[in-house]
């Protein structure tokens, strides 16, 4: 039996199962993603392949496949990109910040930085540690809604955006998310966070407690490595490698908080801008590996 197959019969026992218990699903909302390998593309161009992925309700309502699927506020699309839902998160940061730069003429740094955290900063997060970008044009698709509202506080129009951060001490958006992904390791090692990703931990004698990377097929197609190597499961776990082992051993979150805060600072924080060319790509784990090469 395909796997589509087994997805309609599965539809279909979900659906009976709602109706047994009185509650009625809305079908006509159903939608469906397909996820096909790169080897496909072919046969995905043929005019009868949207019919052989797609669904049907008991009640005749057929499920097409979407390119882009929204979930509990993540876009997640058929490309296995997070470009689209980034593009979505862009889009309403900066009308927000276009609203609250309306509404409040105040420019000063205590006001602008209350309202830019409350209400667009807030944004530019959702679930960051799923969608994580690495790639350098995203990043940076993201970062200009930070730089351009920084620059309309009091006092910071004629800083460039580096220097902009360390005087209003903010951390860039790439750093942050980075911290966020080390916080939720650190969570489910701490079971303070169920561990949906299967992360496994080994504690050795010489460097603590370690974050096991979890294998690769070598024989997988590059795309599927590609999407390895920036998946959640494997960055976040190398992320929190880097930490000293007296610090991954912290089990207090706000004492592991002001710890990691501190260990961070000592990472230069230079998020790729255009016009200017950083040493690396920025992330806490490409400045590791600058300093091991210093030291080698």
């Amino acid at each position: 039996m395909s796997s589509v197959e087994l997805l309609q019969d599965d539809l279909n026992i979900v659906i009976e199962w709602s109706r047994v218990n009185n509650m009625e699903l809305h079908e006509q909302k159903f939608e469906v993603v397909n996820y096909p390998l790169n080897g496909s593309k072919a046969l995905r161009e043929l005019p009868f392949y949207p019919e052989t992925v797609e669904y049907t309700t008991p009640k005749g309502h057929a499920i097409s496949p979407q390119e882009t699927v929204r979930d509990l506020g993540v876009y997640v699309s058929s490309s296995r990109s997070w470009g689209p839902h980034i593009e979505k998160t862009v889009q309403g940061a900066r009308k927000m910040a276009a609203w609250t730069l309306s509404v409040f003429r105040d420019r000063s740094q205590v006001v602008m930085l209350t309202l830019y955290k409350s209400m667009v900063r807030s944004k530019l997060e959702y679930c960051c540690p799923v969608w994580n970008p690495t790639k350098v044009t995203e990043i940076q698709k993201l970062e200009t809604v930070q730089r351009s509202f920084t620059r309309k506080i009091s006092g910071c129009r004629d800083l460039q955006y580096w220097d902009r951060l360390k005087k209003l001490k903010l951390m860039s958006l790439q750093r942050r998310r980075e911290r966020y992904s080390i916080i939720h390791v650190w969570k489910i090692l701490n079971e303070h966070a169920p561990n949906d990703t299967g992360f496994e931990f080994k504690s050795h004698q010489r460097h603590g407690i370690k974050a096991e990377i979890p294998a690769m097929n070598k024989s997988a197609q590059l795309s599927v490595r590609t999407d390895y190597d920036n998946s959640f499961r494997v960055r976040a776990a190398q992320l929190f490698n880097v930490l000293p082992s007296e610090l991954r051993s912290i089990t207090l979150l706000d004492s592991f908080k002001v710890g990691l805060g501190r260990f961070m600072e000592q990472y230069p924080d230079t998020p790729p801008v255009p016009g200017y060319t950083p040493t690396n790509d920025n992330s806490m784990l490409s400045w590791r590996r600058t300093h091991s090469m210093q030291l080698s």
